[in-house]
This record gives C-alpha cells, structure tokens and sequence, in this order.
C-alpha cells in the first residue's frame, strides 16, 4: 500500500491526503500509520450537496457522510476509520502538526500547505504497515512576507496575541458581520495560500453556522 493508492481511492469522494505520521507506542493506537483526509477542491461542496446526508434534513449531515464514505474507504484499504467528533475524542490538531504538512500560522490557527487556513479534517485512515511517506513539506507561512492574516479580521478578535472568541461571536451577530457568516472568515480568506485552494463560499458559510450556532 502507498499513499498513491490511498489518494486514488479517497478521491472517488472528493477528498485527498492531507498528511500522515507513523504512530508511536505512546498514540495508543493499533496501527502504524494515520492518513489524514480533507477535502478535495475544487468540487467538494457540490459533491457532497448532492448526496443523501445533505438532502435529507437530518442533524449534522457533514459528519454523518465523512463517517460513511470515510468507514467504506478504510474497508476497501484494510483500515480503521477515525474521526475528529464523536467518540473517543482523537487529536486531530496534534496530529496535523505531526505530518510536516500542518503548522501554526501568525494567528495560531493551524495553516495547510495545500488548503491554507481553509483546512479541515474529515477523517483518518490508520493503517497496520508503515507506510513510505515524503519528507516535510515548505510552511507556506514562511515565504509570505506580508502576512494579511495578521490585519484582515473586522472585529480584531484573531491576531498575533491569540483569539478573542467572545468579540469574534458578538462581531457574526451585527450587519457587519453578515460578510464573515456568508462568505467565511475574513482572516482565513486573506492568506494567500486559502485563496489558492478554491472553497466555496457555501461551504463557508455552513461552517460559520455550526461555529456560530
């Protein structure tokens, strides 16, 4: 098994390898490598618009698809499914920064070299072998010089000196902030790499509500 393979297979879902780390005793886990899975753009959003999960009015819809298609995946490759909700609780955040292709960005959200702050974790895949994987990937963070993240949110809630959850909320319950709920968050829109990666605005914006709700 490779990570070709892997990503060939994942992407009939429109998702891709965003990353994997070979498991130590201490993770606790009856594997030796974790796969993390994102989602693939462009396209992923009317994908899973059209499928059952989305259409049938039911709660969390994002979730219950990323546990079907993610648990067949892990099927068809000899591995165990792992999510980032439900339970136990595994860590997801952690474990991006273990891939080499995850780090701490200038607002201390975590920064994807594909996906930018757009990142998002679907699932994982461990798998029972080692698996061959390539070396770290350039922090993206690193050659941006102008660093826009630093200055983009409206409300000043996100900055070098952490996040300010409570005036993040109040800012999404004005007009102004109207912007951020339908479109997304305006520091994650301002990096350069996020912009690269080509999210809908609509996936954007179901992910304001749930954060918002």
């Amino acid at each position: 098994m490779t990570l070709g393979e892997i990503a060939g297979r994942v992407l009939r879902d429109h998702l891709e390898v965003f990353g994997a780390f070979h498991t130590t005793q201490a993770d606790g886990l009856d594997g030796r490598t974790v796969v993390l899975l994102g989602p693939h753009e462009p396209g992923f959003w009317p994908h899973f618009t059209a499928s059952p999960e989305a259409l049938d009015g039911k709660s969390d819809p994002l979730d219950r698809w990323s546990q079907r298609v993610i648990t067949k995946a892990a099927q068809d490759l000899n591995a165990e499914a792992l999510f980032p909700f439900g339970t136990p609780r595994r860590p997801f955040m952690s474990w991006a920064l273990r891939t080499g292709r995850a780090w701490s960005s200038p607002v201390h959200l975590l920064v994807h070299d594909v996906a930018g702050l757009w990142v998002s974790y679907r699932g994982a895949l461990l798998l029972p072998d080692r698996l061959a994987l390539p070396l770290p990937s350039a922090n993206p963070c690193e050659r941006c010089d102008e660093r826009p993240c630093l200055s983009a949110c409206p409300a000043s809630a996100l900055s070098a000196d952490g996040y300010d959850l409570d005036a993040c909320h109040a800012f999404l319950d004005t007009r102004s902030g109207r912007q951020c709920m339908e479109t997304g968050c305006a520091v994650r829109k301002a990096c350069p790499q996020s912009q690269k990666y080509h999210r809908m605005d609509a996936q954007s914006a179901f992910h304001m509500d749930q954060f918002h709700s």
